[in-house]
């Protein structure tokens, strides 16, 4: 009898729990957001978001690039997402364009660099940090060959570098696009293709990664390998015999964004928008740093070891609603003049 009273005060205790905590669930907002973020990267964000608005609760849809998009697109009639953190600009232009995404600009949009704001009007979708194109140079391997350190993109089109290069193929890597996009607004479509044909004579291999070309000039498998910035300090800090090359006449560039899927509910509309808020600020773009030398803030981060000097000076001009509008051309057209020519290398 002692036993069943016990028993019966334990449940009493474990319902009033449930009915204090019910409540406080209720109080919190559920919000679905899109992301291509590193999986390493999710935690932080949910964690850092949700203390600074405990009102809201983070459900992370993450994969990559290509997937996130074309996903939000495939669901343009019924959209599933509250919001897209962390992709690509250029996928967020094609979404405006589909009319997918809500009119809003973030407290604080004013304070960031003029090349993470939406220029249009109604504005609608801001940047938070940028991956930068990089030449990882193997000086070891270089030096077995002669072969000098490219300072121009053209230097890569030298006899010495014959079978000795390997970049990112732009169709699976986004690294790649930027890479073929920058080359087209700088030099120009026909000086760029031209520069395309000759580049193709010495590369060994595309890759599907934009990160590989750099393991592999780091692992000394090739003399140089087209990639990006943070993966060129890293293989350098971890002892690879790198210089990390950002070529003096530019390099192209990407930045991950995030919007506001238009036409959700109110609650969930509404806590989106104090995301966007968050995700303007200066905390949010000191978490940005952690992962990233250029963020959208000023003055916020600091490059890690081995981070090549003059970044931002180097970046060409994006043209972001030309890149998302001619992708697909670019790309057609890229598969034409080289899939079908890729020569027996390895």
């Amino acid at each position: 009898m002692r036993l069943r009273r016990v028993w019966v005060a334990v449940l009493a205790v474990a319902a009033m729990a449930v009915g204090i905590g019910a409540p406080l669930a209720q109080d919190r907002t559920r919000v679905t957001l899109y992301t291509s973020i590193e999986t390493d990267q999710l935690s932080v964000f949910k964690q850092a978001i949700e203390k600074d608005l405990p009102e809201i609760d983070i459900n992370w849809v993450r994969d990559s690039t290509g997937v996130i998009t074309a996903r939000v697109l495939a669901e343009r009639a019924s959209p599933r997402a509250d919001m897209i953190f962390g992709l690509a600009a250029t996928s967020l232009i094609l979404f405006a364009g589909e009319n997918l995404l809500e009119p809003y600009k973030p407290k604080g949009a004013d304070e960031l660099k003029p090349a993470f704001r939406d220029a249009n009007d109604p504005y609608l979708w801001t940047g938070m940090d940028a991956y930068v194109g990089a030449l990882c140079f193997n000086t070891e391997e270089a030096r077995k060959v002669g072969a000098p350190p490219p300072r121009a993109w053209r230097d890569l089109l030298r006899p010495e570098f014959r079978n000795r290069i390997v970049m990112p193929h732009p169709a699976s890597s986004g690294t790649g696009f930027l890479m073929v996009a920058g080359w087209l607004q700088s030099m120009g479509e026909e000086a760029g293709w031209r520069f395309m044909e000759d580049l193709h004579q010495n590369v060994a291999l595309y890759t599907h990664s934009g990160s590989a070309p750099c393991v592999q000039a780091a692992r000394g498998e090739r003399v140089v390998g087209l990639s990006f910035d943070m993966r060129g300090a890293r293989e350098k800090s971890q002892g690879a015999p790198l210089e990390v090359i950002l070529p003096q006449d530019g390099v192209g560039w990407e930045m991950e964004a995030f919007a506001i899927v238009r036409d959700r509910p109110s609650a969930q509309a509404a806590a989106v928008r104090r995301i966007a808020d968050w995700a303007t600020s200066r905390r949010a773009n000191e978490i940005y740093a952690q992962f990233y030398a250029v963020v959208a803030r000023a003055g916020v981060g600091s490059p890690p070891e081995n981070y090549p000097e003059g970044v931002e000076a180097r970046m060409v001009t994006n043209d972001f609603s030309w890149m998302a509008q001619n992708r697909d051309r670019i790309l057609m057209e890229w598969s034409i003049r080289f899939d079908r020519r890729m020569p027996g290398r390895n």
